[in-house]
């Protein structure tokens, strides 16, 4: 299914008329990143968005898993009270701890490890807008 301009500018319009930073349609064959610069809405040229983000990578042992975000929202490290972070990379965690919070509104949604591990990385910014299914923390699992 292809989005034509027309229908992408619908969007951006719909972006603009929000405080959503940056947005990601994937489709079969194809990836639309839009993101806010000011005022402006503009299409972001892969890599762009990931340039500062730190690279998980495992060329050896088990393949690592990925915790991805439930819903729509925004990826915290910490809860907002406080200041230091649930984990970091290289902290070693239990199936079922907590390794950040997604806010939605007022909500607050654990995200936990579905497993024991270790942090690989943590994939996104805090306080970074996140998409359903956005990968959020790397484990390296035990």
């Amino acid at each position: 299914m292809k989005k034509s301009p027309h229908e992408l500018r619908e969007i951006a319009g719909w972006m603009a008329a929000t405080d959503i930073g940056f947005l990601e349609l994937q489709m079969p064959g194809a990836t639309v990143r839009l993101g806010r610069r000011g005022a402006q809405i503009e299409v972001i040229e892969p890599g762009e968005r990931e340039a500062n983000r730190p690279a998980a990578t495992n060329r050896a042992g088990p393949p690592l898993d990925t915790v991805t975000s439930a819903s729509v929202g925004v990826f915290l490290h910490a809860h907002p009270c406080a200041t230091v972070p649930f984990v970091r990379a290289g902290t070693g965690v239990q199936a079922g701890q907590m390794l950040g919070l997604l806010r939605i509104g007022v909500l607050l949604l654990p995200v936990i490890a579905s497993r024991a591990g270790t942090v690989a990385a943590l994939r996104v910014e805090d306080g970074a807008a996140v998409g359903y299914g956005a990968a959020l923390v790397d484990l390296h699992p035990t």
